[in-house]
Parts: C-alpha cells; structure tokens; sequence
C-alpha cells in the first residue's frame, strides 16, 4: 500500500451513530457491540483531564476509522476533507461521532470532567497518521 495515498471522504462521510441504550430508574445502560459499527474494535482509549485552552487530535488517519463518544461532559471536534470545515460539539454519552480515513480532526473546549472515548478499527501504527495539515491538503 502506498501510504502517501489514502481514502478521499468527506465532511458529509463523518456521521451520527446512536448507541442502543437501557433505561432503567437504577440508571442508564450503553451498549456498543460491533453491528452498529462499520468497523471490528481493535483499540479502545479514552481522554481526560484535558486542561482548559488545551486542544487534542491535529492528525488524519489514512486507514483506521474512529467513533468518538463524549462519555462525561462535553468538548467540540472539528473535521476537515481538506476543503471543508466543521465544528460539531459532542455532548451525549449514547450518540457517537464516526470519522473516516482522510478526514482532519481536532478536539478543543473540554468542559471539565470531560471524558472522550475513542473506539478505533486499527492497533496503534504511527505510519496511519498524518499530523501535518498542510502535507493532509497536498494529499486530498
């Protein structure tokens, strides 16, 4: 595989996935099994104590894909193809944000005690992330 080379998607590629939930009077129950995903888990992490003013992401993946969940709390993500820009505020622990290969992302404006939970389809592999913008637009 060439890796200077990965998939062309776009803003509208980036989705909602809502988590099948339990209600329950004892307190709520989130499941995240593999069929409302697009992808196997192979990587599961999560972010917090992310300081204020701090920001997180800064990259692309040219293959794994990622669902992120703001488990606690609330934080903004902004995507990017390259030609567009958005910013999305996840603040619900049952609706996730997929992001595929080729788009941007960065994370800023965590509220305090948030927690962001990452589901990804790949081990960590350095070569998968392209963590510079401009090189992130010369390729799309």
């Amino acid at each position: 595989m060439n890796k200077e080379v990965f998939k062309q998607n776009h803003i509208e590629d980036c989705i909602f996935i809502e988590i099948p939930k339990v209600i329950d009077t004892r307190g709520n129950l989130a499941v995240i099994e593999n069929d409302i995903l697009p992808f196997d888990i192979r990587r599961v992490y999560y972010l917090y104590n992310v300081p204020a003013g701090a920001y997180r992401g800064g990259h692309a993946h040219r293959e794994q894909l990622e669902l992120l969940i703001a488990i606690s709390g609330s934080f903004t993500v902004i995507i990017d193809d390259g030609k567009e820009r958005k910013q999305i505020l996840l603040n619900r622990p049952d609706t996730g944000l997929l992001l595929p290969q080729g788009i941007w992302r960065e994370l800023k404006d965590f509220s305090q005690g948030s927690v962001c939970l990452v589901l990804n389809s790949g081990k960590f592999d350095e070569s998968d992330y392209i963590r510079d913008y401009d090189k992130f637009v010369r390729l799309k």
